[in-house]
């Protein structure tokens, strides 16, 4: 995934599926200067882990 649909799916008021390693992550926050978006299990929000946001996938 590109930084820029990151960034579209957090500002987006549908829930978006998106995985990270075959888990379901909940995007936080995108960062443009290192294309990392901070992430959260679903699980699990306390959790937040920064991912490169090419290793992320959304799911249709």
């Amino acid at each position: 995934m590109d930084i820029k649909r990151a960034k579209q799916i957090i500002s987006s008021p549908n829930e978006i599926t998106v995985t990270y390693n075959g888990v379901s992550v909940w995007l936080k926050q995108a960062n443009e200067t290192d294309q990392s978006v901070s992430v959260h299990t679903r699980d699990n929000p306390d959790e937040v882990m920064e991912v490169p946001a090419a290793e992320l996938n959304e799911n249709e």
